[in-house]
């Protein structure tokens, strides 16, 4: 039952329904994917610009709360050491209604006046690296931003601000290795604003909040970006603030559900976004969890990289979205294969019905019958398959009958040319010994000189009739006894060069264009070729006779295809003239022994039919078309051999 067609349509729909269904999965589970995924980045990108907005924002509000206090004139003009106890409670007012960690006042040789913290005026003024109040002494302008506190300076302002910033390094998969076992540096937004005091730079007070293990910023991010959205009970977006490469402030979670102080980002991540600069988005592993992240730097006052920002959202979210999509597209797909291979059932059985009967169609033609009943003919591409059929019936109808006539044809003319060869042998061998002694007697009395003018005349005419009936009877012999061929490899086209250059002179002389036009890569033939000469030169001498002064002969050669049933490769010979043309009631004739229509005394009739007996016997064909007044062609068609058949 498998090699039914049935079956192999039934199993051809299957196999290209789960083919389909396969591949749709496939390249459809990867575009899912990718959508997902590039939506999910898409998300994670934009949230970065948000968190990097909300992080330049408390900047700024750090830069806002300063310059609200610089409008106090008292706080202008006591920027003296007699007035810095004074000015403490300012300063903590200022730290307390801006949120800061710290602050202080700086005079113009950026000495510390005063400061928040256990003792906020120093013993003796001192200078201690301040990169915010260097900056504003130098630029004498404002400056906000990101800036890097060594531990000197944060225990100098209050020793629990150097206790925070110092964060223990936790080892970290992937991440860069480190010499290091504990970060005391800070990183801290800060700003400072000049003080002028009857237009002259007389200090700068300067503010900040430290970033180590302050989580209201990165808290801040995830509730106003994320919308403090939950998937599963975990949150769906975090944060996190690095120093370097170090997590210095973070909403990231370890197993044990503290915050992720300490560890470190991977040492590609790193190499992409602190050395070369650039963001980085792309899915990664968070310290227990793979989430979409995108990461892009922190630069400084002084405009260097001294760490990053990041915000990711959980990928478990959007790998069970992408899944339950799968899930619906398997079933999707899963339904169209069901439907498919039901379509398929439908489909074969209507198509069968018809196939069955062409089927039986051809069984009939097998047997001989060429009217076969073949069924209504249907509208589908069935029906173009039963009109081809039909088609093809009546093309072999046509070509039968056409054999048929064919084979009467040649049939006839085989027995023509050997009923008329055995009369013609029989009658020249009867003729040719009494006409070889009429012949010598009549030159035997040319010679003697005791005749008259006028029997030596009619002696001329004797010898000149019978010498004329001799060739005829050559001709009859040639033509009767099918001289043996003598075959030897020939090159067609030198053979037919050679044949037109000995009627060169006689076309120049008749005014006739002759023309050769040798075709490229005909094979050598195995001919005769004083034989097949005679046959070119009898067609071409013929052509001389039918065409005027002024028009032309071409002879050329090429590779066809036989017109013939079988359809074989062959070399052809073909002489074309621009003469008189044959007559349609003479074409069947032209090949007849005795056959003309010259004048009596310039032909035998005999030469194409010598012609044809020459190419049939070197196993080809010769063929002729012609209109009258417009010029005839002739083709000799020779089979390949075998060898030059191989090398087509």
């Amino acid at each position: 039952m498998f090699y039914s067609t049935r079956a192999k349509l039934i199993i051809s729909f299957i196999g290209v329904s789960v083919f389909v269904g396969v591949v749709s999965l496939f390249i459809g589970g990867q575009l899912l994917y990718r959508s997902v995924l590039n939506e999910a980045t898409r998300r994670v990108s934009l949230d970065l610009n948000a968190a990097r907005e909300i992080y330049n924002s408390e900047i700024e509000r750090i830069k806002i709360s300063l310059n609200i206090a610089v409008l106090d004139a008292d706080l202008r003009a006591s920027l003296v050491p007699e007035s810095a106890n004074r000015l403490v409670p300012k300063l903590i007012e200022i730290t307390r209604r801006g949120g800061l960690d710290f602050a202080g006042i700086a005079l113009e040789d950026g000495k510390i006046l005063c400061k928040t913290g256990p003792t906020p005026v120093p013993e003796r003024l001192e200078i201690t690296y301040n990169p915010v109040v260097s900056q504003v002494l130098k630029k004498e302008t404002e400056v906000a931003g990101t800036v890097i506190l060594e531990e000197t300076f944060l225990r100098t302002h209050n020793p629990e601000l150097a206790n925070r910033a110092r964060i223990t390094i936790q080892p970290t998969p992937k991440a860069a290795p480190v010499d290091k076992a504990e970060e005391t540096s800070g990183m801290a937004l800060v700003a400072g604003i000049p003080l002028y005091h009857e237009g002259k730079l007389s200090g700068v007070l300067y503010g900040g909040t430290l970033l180590n293990r302050h989580n209201q910023i990165v808290d801040r991010i995830r509730d106003t970006v994320f919308q403090n959205e939950k998937y599963e009970g975990r949150s769906v977006g975090t944060a996190t603030i690095f120093y370097r490469d170090l997590r210095i402030s973070t909403n990231v979670l370890t197993p044990e559900g503290e915050r992720a102080i300490g560890t470190r980002v991977s040492k590609e991540v790193r190499d992409r976004v602190l050395l070369e600069g650039e963001r980085w988005t792309d899915r990664a592993f968070v310290v227990s969890d793979w989430y979409i992240t995108a990461y892009e730097p922190i630069t400084d006052i002084f405009n260097e990289r001294v760490g990053m920002l990041y915000v990711g959202v959980l990928e478990k979210k959007y790998i069970d979205i992408r899944k339950n999509l799968l899930k619906v597209f398997i079933l999707i797909t899963i339904s169209g294969v069901v439907v498919g291979v039901g379509l398929g059932f439908l489909m074969t059985n209507r198509m069968i019905h018809a196939v069955h009967r062409l089927i039986l169609a051809s069984n009939e033609v097998a047997s001989g019958n060429l009217n076969p009943e073949i069924g209504p003919i249907s509208k589908s591409e069935i029906g173009i398959l039963q009109k081809n059929f039909s088609q093809m019936l009546s093309a072999l109808r046509k070509r039968d009958e056409l054999l048929r006539a064919e084979r009467e044809s040649m049939l006839l003319q085989s027995e023509k040319q050997a009923g008329i060869g055995r009369l013609a042998a029989g009658v020249a061998h009867e003729i040719n010994n009494p006409l070889t002694g009429v012949l010598t007697f009549t030159h035997m009395l040319l010679k003697r000189r005791d005749i008259t003018d006028e029997v030596r005349a009619d002696l001329e005419t004797i010898a000149r009739e019978t010498e004329r009936v001799r060739k005829i009877v050559k001709g009859l012999l040639d033509f009767a006894r099918e001289t043996k061929l003598e075959p030897e490899p020939t090159d067609i086209n030198l053979l037919v060069k050679s044949a037109i250059g000995l009627v060169e002179n006689q076309a120049i002389i008749k005014g006739i264009t002759l023309k050769f036009l040798p075709g490229e890569n005909i094979p050598v033939r195995t001919v005769d070729r004083n034989q097949l000469q005679s046959a070119i030169l009898n067609i071409i001498l013929n052509a001389f006779d039918a065409t005027g002064p002024g028009g032309t002969i071409t002879v050329s050669t090429n590779i066809s295809v036989s017109a013939g049933t079988e359809e074989k490769k062959g070399i052809e010979i073909s002489i074309s003239d621009t003469g008189c043309g044959i007559p349609p009631e003479n074409l069947d004739k032209i090949f007849d022994p005795f056959f003309t229509t010259k004048e009596v005394g310039h032909g035998t009739g005999l030469g194409l039919a010598v012609t044809y007996g020459i190419v049939e016997r070197h196993g080809g064909s010769i063929r002729v078309q012609s209109k009258v007044g417009k010029g005839s062609t002739f083709t000799i068609w020779l089979p390949l051999e075998e060898e030059n058949i191989s090398n087509q």
